[in-house]
């Protein structure tokens, strides 16, 4: 369960926003409730309230004003899409060679061990299903080391993982939440 231990502002408008609903709760919410409500995704009517408006326009927005991702009007048959590609490559490739490396020539078998942030990128882009792709580009050999040891550390049971260290238990509760 999330239990909030700060409310202080952290200067970007959605997590201020997400702090509030989670402060005005009246019981301890799950990680995986929580990930319902905030990308409104749920049908509760009893918690519409704690939804967050326009999730996923607001952090491409907030992701092009910070120049990483550009808006673009696509015409998709009959209808013109808003999409938002890449604005830098070369930034994608950068995070995506991060990423090879830490499964392969910076492999620690050990997510105590793990940078944290590497973690918590193996894990989102695990929920995101883009996974493969991140390490598309490697050598058949590569490419299965690479997936056979994302695989295993995905495979860990995420309680005990976050029970071991502390500053990875919310990584471990979003596993938890996306591999139901």
């Amino acid at each position: 369960q999330v239990l909030l231990k700060s409310d202080a502002p952290t200067g970007d408008v959605l997590l201020d926003e997400t702090l509030r609903h989670i402060k005005a709760t009246e019981s301890a919410e799950t990680v995986q409730t929580w990930i319902e409500l905030l990308t409104g995704e749920t049908w509760n009517p009893f918690k519409l309230q704690y939804q967050l408006r326009n999730v996923r326009e607001r952090l491409a927005k907030a992701l092009v004003e910070k120049g990483i991702l550009t808006t673009e009007k696509q015409n998709f048959l009959l209808f013109d899409m808003t999409t938002h590609p890449v604005s830098n490559a070369s930034e994608k490739q950068r995070l995506v060679k991060k990423l090879q490396e830490s499964v392969l020539e910076r492999w620690v078998n050990d997510p105590q061990r793990m940078e944290r942030r590497t973690l918590a990128l193996l894990v989102l882009a695990h929920a995101s299903d883009v996974l493969e792709n991140v390490f598309a580009s490697l050598a058949d050999d590569k490419y299965d080391m690479a997936m056979n040891r994302t695989k295993d550390l995905l495979d860990m049971d995420p309680e005990v993982e976050a029970a071991k260290a502390r500053g990875t238990e919310m990584i471990w509760a979003v596993l938890a939440a996306f591999n139901k």
